[in-house]
């Protein structure tokens, strides 16, 4: 398993717990689009007059996640900007070597003995991912 995947594993069971069972939602809207391509391709009016095309599902709150885990923790964390914290926060190695492996996973382009530069660009491409996955992160970059 990448360290991207250890992240969302660490992130989004948690968050199934605190809005529902997410994974079976996520499944169900799967097979009702899957089950209905056929028919959607043949007959798109009648589909929406019968609610086949809902809304989607209404993402996961990432912040109060990883907030309500850094009031656990036992130090003060900055995981909002640093991966470093992120990865401590989640119980992920955030050291130098892991976060090079996450770089190269992510397709990070700079130098990685920039540290700082890599950090910065690892921190907001992870929250991007994140948001991608389906989590809320958007008032991160406001």
């Amino acid at each position: 398993m990448g360290i991207l995947n250890n992240i969302f594993s660490k992130i989004f069971p948690n968050a199934q717990a605190a809005v529902g069972n997410v994974a079976g939602a996520m499944k169900d809207k799967f097979d009702n689009i899957t089950g209905n391509v056929k028919e959607a391709t043949n007959n798109p009016t009648q589909n929406q007059q019968n609610g086949e095309n809902k809304a989607p599902l209404s993402e996961v709150d990432v912040m109060s996640i990883l907030d309500n885990l850094a009031k656990k923790y036992p130090e003060s964390l900055n995981w909002k900007t640093s991966i470093v914290d992120l990865l401590k926060l989640l119980g992920i190695d955030n050291s130098l070597d892991a976060r090079k492996k996450l770089a190269q996973e992510l397709n990070y382009t700079g130098n990685t003995d920039d540290t700082a530069s890599m950090n910065t660009w690892l921190i907001k491409e992870v929250m991007k991912k994140i948001a991608e996955k389906g989590g809320n992160v958007t008032h991160l970059f406001s």
